[in-house]
C-alpha cells in the first residue's frame, strides 16, 4: 500500500478500491464481532448459574481464533504479505477435550482475543467513520447535480442547500477534489490499520523461536543420522576385520608347536583381538544399537535392563515402532538412568515401566537407592533434558535424599508403524 502511495498513478489504479474494500470489511466484520462476544458473554454469564453458561463463556474465549485467521487474509487487501499464524501448539492427544486444553492454556489464544476485542469495540468503528468521512460525503457532493436535476434542489453534507446550476457543479467539483483527497487519507489509513494488525498478530519473537527449535529438530536429525552411518561402518567395516583377524589369530595357534614362545605370542595376541572387538562391540552399541534400529523401542530397552549390573524390573510396552528421533531420545535416557543407578545410587534394585497411551510415549526409571540424583552434577541427564525437548518432550527428575528416585520422561508422538 505505501508503494502505491507514492507513484502517480495512484488514483487511476485499483489501490483505492482496494483501501476501501479494507475498511469496509473490517468494519462489518468488526461490527459482526461485537455482537458475537457481547452475546456470548451476556449469554454466558445468564446460564453460569446452571453451568450451561461455561460452555458459552469457553467458545467465546475462542471467538479470538477464527477472528485472527479472517483478518490475516484481509491483510492481502492492503497489500500485505502473508502473516504467519500464531503460535498454537499441537494438542498431545486426539480429541476435542485436549484440543480445548490446549488452546485456553496458550498465549497466541488470549492475544488473538485481545485484537478481536479491539475489532469489536475500537477498530471497526474507525473504518467506518473513514470511509463515511473520505468516501460517502465526498461522493454525495459529487452527485449535487443529479439530485438538483431530479428534485430541484440538493442539501450537501446535511448542512448546504444547493438549488442551483452554479452551485451544484461548484459542489461536484469540490467533492471531486475531496474524494481525490480522500482516496489518499483512505490509502494511509488502510496502510497504517494493516501494519497494526499484522504488528499485533503475529508474533515475530515466536516465530524465532519456532524457527530455532525447528532448526535444533534438524540437528538432531542430522546427528541421529549421522550416528547410524558411524555405527554401520563401524559394524559392517572395523568390526569386522577384527573378527577376520581373531579368526586368522586362533588359527594360526593351532598350527603353532605347543610350549614355543611363538605359540605364547599368538595367544596373547588372539585375547588382545577379542578384548579390542568387545570393546569396538561396547563402542557400537553406545552409539546406536542395531537392537534399536531393527527390533524397536521394547527390544532395545530389554536388552539395555539385561546388561545393567543392577537387577531391573520391566513393564513396557510400545505398539509396533515410533518416530526414530524419539526411540532413540527414549533410549538413551534409560541407558543413562540406569548407568547412574549402577554408579551412585547403591541400590540393590530398578524398575522400567512406561508404554505409549493418548498420543504420548511416556517412561520412567525408578530404584531403591540412597536418592539425592543432581541432574546437574555431570550425570549426563542435562544433555538428554535438551535432546527431549526438542521433540517437545518433558524430562523430570525426582530424587530426595534417602530416596527413592525417579526418573520420568514424555514424548508426544505418533507411531510410524502400529502393527509393528
Amino acid at each position: 500500500m505505501w508503494g502505491a502511495l507514492a507513484r502517480r498513478g495512484y488514483l487511476g489504479s485499483g489501490w483505492p478500491w482496494r483501501a476501501v474494500a479494507y475498511l469496509v470489511s473490517g468494519a462489518l466484520s468488526g461490527a459482526v464481532v461485537l455482537v458475537v462476544i457481547v452475546g456470548g458473554v451476556v449469554v454466558g454469564g445468564a446460564l453460569a448459574v446452571v453451568l450451561l453458561g461455561i460452555p458459552v463463556l469457553g467458545l467465546t474465549a475462542l471467538s479470538g481464533i477464527p477472528v485472527a485467521a479472517v483478518e490475516r487474509r484481509r491483510l492481502w487487501l492492503a497489500g500485505v504479505g502473508p502473516v504467519p499464524a500464531g503460535q498454537h501448539r499441537v494438542p498431545g492427544r486426539p480429541g476435542l477435550p485436549a484440543w480445548l486444553t490446549t488452546r485456553i492454556r496458550e498465549a497466541a489464544t488470549w492475544r488473538e482475543l485481545a485484537y478481536a476485542l479491539l475489532l469489536g469495540v475500537v477498530l471497526w468503528p474507525l473504518d467506518a467513520a473513514a470511509v463515511l468521512t473520505c468516501a460517502v460525503l465526498p461522493l454525495s457532493m459529487v452527485a449535487a447535480p443529479a439530485l438538483v436535476a431530479a428534485d430541484g434542489e440538493a442539501k450537501v453534507l446535511k448542512v448546504w442547500l444547493v438549488d442551483t446550476w452554479p452551485a451544484a457543479s461548484a459542489a461536484a467539483v469540490l467533492g471531486l477534489v475531496l474524494l481525490a483527497a480522500g482516496a489518499y487519507a483512505l490509502g494511509v489509513l488502510a496502510g497504517a490499520r494493516a501494519e497494526l494488525a499484522r504488528a499485533l498478530l503475529s508474533s515475530r519473537g515466536g516465530d524465532r523461536v519456532t524457527e530455532l527449535v525447528r532448526s535444533r529438530a534438524r540437528l538432531v536429525d542430522a546427528f541421529e543420522a549421522e550416528r547410524r552411518r558411524i555405527e554401520r561402518d563401524l559394524h559392517d567395516g572395523a568390526q569386522q576385520r577384527l573378527v577376520a583377524l581373531g579368526m586368522a589369530l586362533g588359527l594360526a595357534r593351532l598350527d603353532a608347536p605347543p610350549g614355543t614362545s611363538l605359540a605364547e605370542q599368538l595367544a596373547r595376541a588372539h585375547r588382545e583381538a577379542e578384548l579390542a572387538l568387545a570393546d569396538l562391540r561396547e563402542l557400537i552399541h553406545g552409539i546406536h544399537p542395531k537392537v534399536l534400529a531393527d527390533y524397536g523401542l521394547d527390544a532395545a530397552v530389554a536388552d539395555a535392563a539385561d546388561r545393567s549390573p543392577v537387577p531391573v524390573d520391566l513393564e513396557l510396552s510400545v505398539p509396533g515402532r515410533l518416530p526414530r528421533p524419539v526411540e532413540s531420545a527414549a533410549y538413551f535416557v534409560v541407558c543413562e538412568a540406569l548407568a547412574n543407578v549402577a554408579k551412585h545410587s547403591g541400590a540393590g534394585r530398578a524398575a522400567v515401566r512406561g508404554g505409549y497411551a493418548d498420543g504420548r510415549l511416556a517412561l520412567e526409571v525408578a530404584d531403591d537407592g540412597r536418592g539425592g540424583a543432581d541432574p546437574d552434577g555431570g550425570s549426563g541427564l542435562t544433555g538428554l533434558a535438551d535432546r527431549v525437548s526438542v521433540l517437545a518432550g518433558t524430562l523430570s527428575l525426582s530424587s530426595p535424599p534417602g530416596g527413592p528416585t525417579l526418573l520420568r520422561v514424555e514424548i508426544p508422538c505418533r507411531p510410524t508403524d502400529p502393527c509393528g
